[in-house]
């Protein structure tokens, strides 16, 4: 499958209830209207906000992503949707 054919087709963004510097908001996509990807997270890092895929963390302590695109054109793709969201949603909650 060729990653132009995956789109998301439906974005959720909620806003950190919690102040913090760095965790802005948790985010679930919707590919091709039958996929779901939930817990992402938007991080406010040193270069700017980006998207953490979700990740669980093993019992040596190391996070381990759970899902995440394979092509860096749908990790744009995922990022740039996400991000999108999170900027609409965020006049509503400031």
């Amino acid at each position: 499958m060729s990653p132009t054919t995956i789109q998301v087709t439906e974005t959720r963004v909620f806003p950190n209830p919690v102040e913090d510097e760095r965790l802005k908001a948790f985010a679930t996509v919707t590919l091709n209207g039958c996929f779901v990807v939930t817990d992402m997270k938007v991080i406010n890092g040193n270069e700017g906000l980006f998207v953490a895929m979700p990740a669980r963390r093993r019992k040596d302590g190391v996070f381990h992503d759970v899902a995440h695109p394979i092509t860096q054109e749908l990790r744009e793709h995922i990022e740039q949707a996400v991000l999108d969201a999170y900027w609409q949603e965020i006049p509503a909650h400031c």
